[in-house]
């Protein structure tokens, strides 16, 4: 009796765009949200917390890039100096977040960006955008030593939301690089199994 040959995993073709401020200047920021919106520091480097964001916003659009990282890992990586976590809250309430990650030269990358389901498509992220940018580019006043910025960037692909990208472009990002890469198909369970099924 011969073994089955297991099946290979699916793949899918995803487009990524890199995109750029370089000075300042570049940047536009959205009009503020009305009602009660704070965006505040998460000074505290807490896996539980940042994994919750993580998978929070990225369940619907195929985060998992950080799915598999141990609790040790993951301290790792939020206790870099330098490395910020920035949460908005709307009435008290995480409504997302932007991780930024200084590196080397007075670079700045938005490493992760977004907002958790239910406050999409209210005004939310440009001005989250907004506020991460300029936190990037005044991150070494912060953080002495550290060179100034000279440089902000980060990623998106075609697996995001519908309005990200036109959200970047309006807060003065500019493409600098297009590819398009294979991703595996796999779930991504969110804060929970089945939190996206219905």
């Amino acid at each position: 009796m011969s073994n089955p040959v297991p099946s290979a995993p699916s793949v899918s073709e995803v487009t990524v765009w890199s995109l750029e401020q370089t000075s300042p200047a570049d940047l536009r920021p959205a009009a503020v949200p009305e009602g009660d919106l704070r965006i505040v520091r998460s000074e505290i480097p807490l896996p539980e917390f940042s994994r919750f964001l993580y998978t929070a916003v990225g369940g619907d659009i195929r985060w998992t890039d950080r799915l598999g990282m141990t609790h040790a890992q993951w301290r790792e990586s939020l206790e870099r100096p330098g490395v910020e976590t920035w949460v908005a809250y709307e009435k008290g309430t995480p409504a997302g977040y932007v991780e930024l990650d200084p590196q080397d030269d007075g670079v700045v990358e938005i490493l992760y960006f977004g907002l958790i389901p239910a406050f999409r498509g209210r005004g939310v992220g440009g001005h989250l955008l907004s506020y991460g940018a300029a936190r990037a580019w005044d991150l070494a006043d912060r953080w002495p030593g550290r060179t100034a910025t000279r440089r902000v960037w980060l990623h998106t692909c075609s697996d995001d939301g519908p309005h990200a990208m036109d959200n970047y472009l309006r807060r003065g990002f500019r493409l600098f690089d297009t590819r398009t890469e294979t991703a595996p198909d796999v779930a991504t369970p969110g804060p929970w199994p089945g939190a996206y099924s219905s």
